[in-house]
């Protein structure tokens, strides 16, 4: 929404390349980006406990998310009605006042239940992240399906990202009817 052509353009394309690519995809090259592009051996990195391939995962789904999140603000913005600057104008509020103090909240109430959307659907997606080997709930279900040649391993892991879900959409639940006008 920049005014300014050139950053308005990088963001464009950089929110069109991440909403029109796989996640899965996005995930290789954060992974393997660095080698096959600078020769950096990623097998080095660590961060405290988190190795490179856990720095990767949680890269690609800021970069992924973050597109995601941007349009759906962007839109949430654009709705706002012209009337809501021009009031402010009138009271005396400053352009950054008039953002923070009257269009952002009323944004962010537009925008909840898409936010949630998107947070459950990341959720869902870590599972994802065993592409590039890195264990996590639907890895480890793998393996004990396997040695245990049984479905209920992933009926566990399943049973697992549901009530993971419930809880954060009982969570935004609450905070969209605390943010609710009329209630």
């Amino acid at each position: 929404m920049s005014k300014i052509k050139i950053v308005s353009l990088i963001f464009r394309f950089y929110i069109s390349i991440l909403r029109g690519t796989p996640l899965m995809l996005q995930l290789f090259l954060v992974y393997f980006g660095p080698y096959y592009l600078f020769k950096v051996n990623t097998g080095s990195i660590a961060i405290g406990p988190f190795n490179y391939r856990f720095i990767a995962t949680i890269i690609a789904f800021s970069l992924n998310y973050a597109a995601y999140f941007a349009e759906i603000f962007r839109g949430g913005i654009q709705s706002m009605s012209k009337g809501q600057y021009e009031a402010a104008t009138v009271l005396g509020f400053s352009k950054i006042q008039t953002y923070f103090k009257i269009i952002l909240p009323q944004v962010v109430k537009r925008v909840l239940p898409s936010v949630s959307n998107e947070i459950i659907t990341l959720v869902k997606d870590t599972s994802l992240a065993q592409v590039i080997s890195v264990t996590e709930m639907f890895t480890r279900a793998s393996a004990a399906a396997s040695a245990q040649v049984s479905v209920v391993p992933f009926i566990a892991a399943g049973a697992f990202y549901y009530l993971t879900n419930l809880l954060i959409e009982a969570i935004l639940n609450r905070v969209e009817k605390s943010m609710s006008y009329y209630s």
